[in-house]
């Protein structure tokens, strides 16, 4: 029988009733080796059975930008603030795609992983933050794209500049990453009662995009919506993403800041109901 002074000697305890605010971010610190394993199959795993590869982190923005030009800055005439609309549009694609993709990946986090969560214990958070995580190389792949196309633009002699915003770049990095990642919690955490919301989130983000500032600048919405639009978290962040890289956009610390705040909430309720639906999901999913 083993000595009840030795009971602490274990490394790990697993205990079955913790509370809703205990996170556990001891552990994903001690785990971080798992979390970089887990971004590396990501990468692995979903490009290693394409012909192109990596390449389609190009393709895909430059295809969409095509296309936006087309529709909506030739088509629409929709005004792009005295931007090239190349520049224009591949500014908001590059943000809204590294929100939207965070979002998406990490809503199913629980539906795609049941069989590694019934089988072995780890921080349960380390899936979706591995998300967020392997999403950074895409991301910093259509940034470089976007870099490229400003100094092609820049040598042609175009009307834009980089300003002081871009001392704020890193913050809008973190507001996008956290954004969609207590977004994504939630609905994870209600896909497992609700299955239907699987089917609703990439039609939904889709629909949330014409309702953010990708596709046209605050300046043109109407002003019976402008202000429905500012309610939108996403909008403050591109806005400043594109008056960082281009030198337009209505880039205010107000706008941040609400930005921030609403981020802030949206992670912790995210966090707080991801901790709770963990303890049981898997006799529901």
């Amino acid at each position: 029988m083993m000595d009840k002074n030795n009971s602490e000697d274990w490394d790990l305890v697993i205990k079955g009733h913790t509370s809703l605010f205990d996170l556990k971010f001891n552990d994903l610190w001690h785990y971080r080796d798992l979390l970089f394993m887990f971004v590396r199959r990501d990468f692995v795993s979903f490009y290693k059975q394409t012909v192109l590869g990596p390449l389609w982190f190009f393709i895909q923005p430059i295809f969409t930008t095509i296309v936006f030009t087309f529709v909506f800055g030739n088509l629409a005439g929709i005004s792009t603030d005295g931007l090239p609309q190349y520049l224009f549009y591949l500014s908001g694609i590059t943000a809204w795609n590294y929100f939207s993709d965070c979002l998406t990946k990490t809503s199913t986090v629980f539906r795609d992983n049941a069989s590694i969560f019934g089988k072995v214990y780890f921080p349960r958070l380390i899936m979706p933050l591995s998300i967020v995580v392997s999403n950074l190389v895409r991301f910093g792949v259509q940034l470089l794209l976007l870099l490229c196309m400003m100094a092609y633009f820049g040598i042609k002699g175009e009307n834009f500049h980089v300003t002081y915003g871009i001392f704020f770049f890193p913050i809008l990095v973190i507001l996008m990453a956290l954004l969609g990642l207590g977004t994504g919690l939630i609905i994870t955490a209600m896909t497992t009662k609700y299955r239907d919301l699987t089917f609703l989130v990439s039609f939904g983000v889709q629909l949330l995009m014409y309702g953010t500032t990708v596709i046209y600048p605050l300046s043109a919405a109407p002003p019976a919506y402008k202000r429905i639009i500012e309610l939108n978290p996403m909008t403050g962040i591109i806005e400043a993403f594109r008056f960082s890289f281009l030198g337009k956009g209505q880039f205010s610390l107000w706008s941040l800041g609400y930005s921030a705040i609403f981020t802030l909430v949206v992670l912790m309720l995210g966090i707080v109901i991801f901790n709770k639906t963990e303890k049981n999901f898997v006799d529901t999913i």
